[in-house]
């Protein structure tokens, strides 16, 4: 009898140049064109369509760096900031297409990233390539976003499938890797690189380089447990993924993060303490939303500030403080004073580029140690609890930061909010930047 994993067939769909396929869904006349998404303020490079590619414009590049290499070279590089709100309702209806093909009993899905989704179809017959194509044809059709399909029967494989069909030509965006035999498998993985595979990471890929170990092939032939030696249990459990052996748990909810923060780098530099709260209050009001979503209480908050490491002619100070706070709470106004207080308590006089909030030590809402002397009174708690659900909603139903802590600002009226100088219109999310055609 086959062991329960050589029955198993998993695919994974990734958008292509998922950041530059969603601006050129709208502006069809970039097709073909040298196009790049920047990060936040426009720093770096962090998605590059397969033109820009061609040119050998290196992820995580800085853009100045970029654009003044693309006038002595005489390139046509078009730039545009990252439209976050513009890349999120584009991600919605790309899942939103996926999920059609697991409805019922169909097969089941897994959200992996904005631009990435598993799909288990073990349960079912099917015929991959037919249905790689059907897949990729009613996204490209539904969403305008080009996708590559691969299958296999874990998911590193399935993954190691879907990059294949993105950089061979030949398999036209779709591979399927369980209908190989073990010698065409060999083969095929013989032409990957060992970096290329799913889990192995630069510093693990240049030590397996040095071990010997340079295609996917050479990796899914070592011993397991002398990689596991070498290196972790991480990397052998990616060697027996390779080998048809599933490790890697399927995930129908995405599971509770045990740390979350929220942070961002400002338009411009900032001085003041009263600055930097306002930017504190902020991040700590959306760092707590992020934790009612997930149902947790956190119970230490840090914060940290940032000088400007790539200006070694200013004075540096980037410190990060916690503290454990006296009951776990999920409440925003609790968290925010916590933070403000942290921020004053390690604030100096230096010129500031990015705060941020982190909150840790998370647990379950319903699973926490009490306190006799600081817990809020039954009734009291409750009406706490119904103001966040209350702020969430509003800001759910017309945007973030719609309802907050007053102290956090008004919203769009702050001097150090992110700079998007290169931003596209939102077109899906907002009425007076819908598409107009004439």
């Amino acid at each position: 009898m086959e062991p329960p994993e050589a029955r198993r067939c998993i695919a994974l769909v990734d958008a292509n140049s998922f950041y530059c396929s969603a601006e050129t869904v709208f502006r069809p006349d970039l097709e073909g064109k040298a196009i790049v998404a920047l990060s936040n303020n426009d720093g770096c490079i962090v998605s590059r369509s397969r033109p820009a590619v061609a040119l050998g414009i290196p992820m995580a590049a800085p853009w100045h760096q970029v654009r003044e290499e693309a006038k002595r070279k005489g390139w046509e590089v078009i730039a545009f900031s990252s439209n976050y709100e513009l890349y999120g309702d584009m991600s919605n209806r790309f899942h939103t297409v996926l999920a059609q093909f697991c409805a019922g009993d169909d097969g089941e899905l897994e959200r992996y990233s904005i631009d990435e989704c598993f799909m288990d179809f073990s349960r079912h017959r099917i015929e991959p390539v037919p249905l790689g194509h059907t897949i990729k044809n009613r996204v490209k059709q539904w969403t305008g976003l080009p996708v590559c399909v691969g299958f296999g029967s874990t998911k590193t494989l399935a993954k190691l499938a879907n990059n294949i069909a993105k950089k061979q030509p030949q398999f036209q965006g779709v591979c399927d890797l369980t209908a190989l035999t073990e010698a065409e498998l060999d083969a095929l993985l013989a032409t990957v690189k060992v970096g290329d595979v799913w889990g192995i990471g630069r510093r693990i890929s240049e030590a397996l380089i040095q071990g010997g170990i340079t295609t996917a092939a050479q990796l899914r032939r070592a011993d397991p447990k002398r990689i596991r030696e070498r290196f972790t249990v991480v990397v052998e459990r990616t060697v027996n993924e390779l080998n048809g052996v599933s490790c890697i748990a399927w995930e129908d909810e995405p599971p509770a993060k045990k740390q979350i923060i929220a942070s961002r780098s400002f338009g411009g530099p900032v001085y003041t303490v009263d600055e930097l709260a306002e930017s504190i209050r902020m991040h700590a009001g959306r760092a707590a939303e992020k934790l009612r979503q997930q149902g947790s209480v956190a119970r230490r908050v840090g914060v940290f500030i940032e000088t400007n490491r790539f200006r070694p002619q200013d004075p540096q100070y980037s410190p990060f403080h916690a503290i454990k706070l006296p009951v776990p709470t999920d409440d925003t106004a609790l968290i925010t004073i916590w933070a403000v207080q942290v921020l004053k308590a390690m604030f100096r006089p230096f010129r500031f580029v990015k705060a941020g909030v982190m909150l840790d030590d998370i647990g379950p809402r319903g699973v926490v140690q009490g306190s006799l002397f600081d817990a809020l009174p039954p009734e009291q708690d409750l009406r706490r609890e119904k103001l966040m659900a209350t702020l969430d909603k509003a800001n759910a139903k017309w945007g973030r930061g719609t309802l907050g802590i007053g102290s956090a600002g008004v919203k769009g009226d702050r001097e150090w909010s992110m700079q998007r100088g290169l931003l596209s219109p939102r077109y899906t999310t907002q009425w007076h930047e819908l598409r107009e055609i004439s």
